[in-house]
């Protein structure tokens, strides 16, 4: 159990409860500083600084950290939320403050779950929560276009079928309904052509090793992705460049097998053990 420092007095009451509730979750977890520092990609510099009091913590610390202890993220989001509204009221601000370290470098192989992207400093979560917003915007506009498609292919098919039938037999000379013209719904064609290239494994869609990819998505990405599964050992289903459950679940067993979190969403760390 570690011996915690006398938080500042002028501390708001609302930030003082979400410090102590973060040095609970730190003290179950068992885990050192640097230790902590290797699970979430916050420094220990950044840590010392959260659970002083001196720091707000971004919102992806303190899930991380509600992960890593066994807590309900929600709640303890929520507790940040309000600890944040006191802290931008200028209620808990003092001579103490200071702005978050950046991330941790890198940290060991193998050692380390994949952590959301964290933000710099407490001003950035507004950009955290607009880049989580996009992405979220970005899942939708990709399911709604597979909707559509099927929407018009159930159209196109219902035109044909109408237009087939409907021509009326006078007694005289049948007549023949023509076909109605139509643009054919293609779907991309994916394939896996895998090669080592400097130590690292290209499938021949995409070479990105940044891009974040997650359910609902369609693309080269999404295929890149399947066809480094596939060559893990780990089945995603076809290579269709659909990330649908199937694929989710592959990511999931494949994050967990190198010791990743596994949240069946694809960031630098998920590639990086893709690509390996």
């Amino acid at each position: 159990m570690s011996r915690w420092k006398a938080l500042p007095a002028e501390l708001d009451p609302r930030v003082r409860q979400l410090v102590v509730r973060l040095r609970r979750l730190k003290d179950h977890s068992g885990l050192s500083m640097r230790q902590l520092a290797a699970r979430t990609g916050y420094s220990p510099k950044s840590w010392e600084r959260y659970l002083g009091g001196r720091s707000l913590p971004p919102g992806e610390a303190v899930e991380a950290l509600a992960r890593i202890g066994g807590d309900d993220p929600t709640r303890l989001l929520t507790l940040r939320e309000v600890a944040a509204e006191a802290w931008e009221n200028g209620k808990d601000r003092g001579s103490t403050a200071a702005p978050a370290d950046p991330p941790a470098p890198g940290p060991e192989p193998g050692l380390e779950p994949e952590p959301v992207a964290p933000s710099p400093s407490p001003s950035a979560d507004p950009a955290a929560e607009i880049r989580l917003s996009v992405r979220s915007l970005r899942i939708v506009l990709a399911a709604g276009a597979v909707v559509l498609v099927l929407a018009v292919s159930s159209a196109v098919l219902m035109t044909l079928r109408l237009t087939g039938h409907s021509g009326a037999d006078d007694g005289r000379t049948p007549r023949t309904a023509p076909l109605a013209a139509s643009t054919p719904v293609t779907t991309p064609s994916y394939s896996c052509r895998l090669q080592r290239v400097d130590g690292v494994w290209y499938a021949g869609n995409s070479r990105t090793r940044d891009a974040t990819v997650g359910y609902g998505q369609a693309g080269p990405d999404v295929a890149e992705v399947q066809c480094l599964l596939r060559r893990a050992g780990v089945s995603p289903g076809g290579i269709d460049g659909m990330f649908g459950p199937l694929t989710r679940g592959a990511v999931v067993r494949f994050q967990k097998r190198a010791g990743l979190i596994g949240d069946g969403i694809v960031g630098p760390h998920t590639w990086k053990a893709l690509r390996g």
